[in-house]
């Protein structure tokens, strides 16, 4: 491997670990020759986070920086042509695995969605958000590993889907706060009694408890379906999944247990080993 893509997966690495996340992105536990790549899709993704969420700039110049993005990942093949180190391990990646364009795709489809729907009618429309906002990342660590199967792949959506929704009870009042967004499907608000002006009030009512207490038992439903993918998976890659998958069932846990709505947990030493503890046996349905 050229030394400049080496630099670059490396520049890659430490953005990744750098940034906090309760989900664990190309850590230890996955096969070493992984961690780069997996890191360069991970800047990928953080950087069109970026631009739909902390861009100051009005929206139709952040919307024509994601278009461009789309486009170029869309013919991403040659390292030596790329200059920024994000794209040219990104490049590096997508030769070496025979990567998709189609998730990449979704992604920025997503992103773009963020500049314009700050609000979902139902569960079903938050569903293909996610589709399209979480799904892709999951469907490229399986192509890393090999080709997946139909069935891998479902697991995969189930499993990255739940994630998202984790994320975004866990950020309910920064969403709002932050970015005028609210991840709960509108429906849902109404038939127990939330409003939005419950959310922006930062107060943990009995409706507003009721309402999360409902969205995180489906969430665990979810991670629950997806579950068989970490006994599937060999090796690192399975270690690897199984942990983020009990990881988010960590944090769900925690949620459940938490009065306040609102707060924001962090997974601690205990948590660490408890995962740890769970993932290290693979479970077959």
């Amino acid at each position: 491997m050229p030394p400049r893509v080496k630099d670059a997966y490396r520049h890659c690495r430490r953005r990744a670990t750098a940034h906090y996340e309760n989900f664990p992105v190309a850590s230890w536990l996955l096969p070493r020759h992984l961690r780069g790549p997996v890191a360069a899709i991970y800047c990928f993704a953080r950087d069109a986070d970026d631009l739909a969420d902390e861009d100051p700039r009005p929206l139709a110049a952040r919307r024509a920086d994601l278009l461009a993005m789309q486009e170029r990942v869309e013919i991403l093949e040659d390292p030596a042509a790329e200059h920024e180190p994000e794209w040219i391990a990104l490049a590096d990646t997508r030769a070496r695995f025979d990567l998709p364009a189609e998730p990449f795709r979704d992604l920025i489809d997503a992103f773009l969605q963020d500049l314009e729907q700050t609000r979902y009618a139902s569960f079903g429309e938050l569903m293909d958000y996610c589709r399209r906002s979480a799904n892709p990342v999951g469907r490229l660590m399986l192509h890393l590993d090999g080709e997946p199967t139909e069935s891998m792949l479902g697991y995969s959506d189930a499993i990255c889907s739940a994630l998202q929704l984790i994320n975004f009870y866990q950020d309910l009042q920064q969403d709002l706060r932050e970015n005028n967004r609210i991840y709960l499907p509108q429906d849902e608000m109404d038939q127990y009694g939330v409003t939005e002006a419950m959310l922006a009030a930062g107060q943990s009512s009995f409706q507003l408890r009721n309402l999360m207490q409902f969205q995180y038992a489906r969430a665990d439903r979810l991670l629950r379906a997806g579950a068989p993918l970490g006994g599937l998976l060999r090796g690192r890659m399975g270690l690897e999944i199984r942990a983020i998958i009990n990881g988010g069932a960590r944090i769900l846990w925690r949620l459940r247990q938490q009065d306040d709505v609102f707060a924001r947990p962090r997974l601690r030493a205990r948590d660490v080993w408890v995962i740890l503890a769970h993932s290290l046996r693979p479970r077959r349905r």
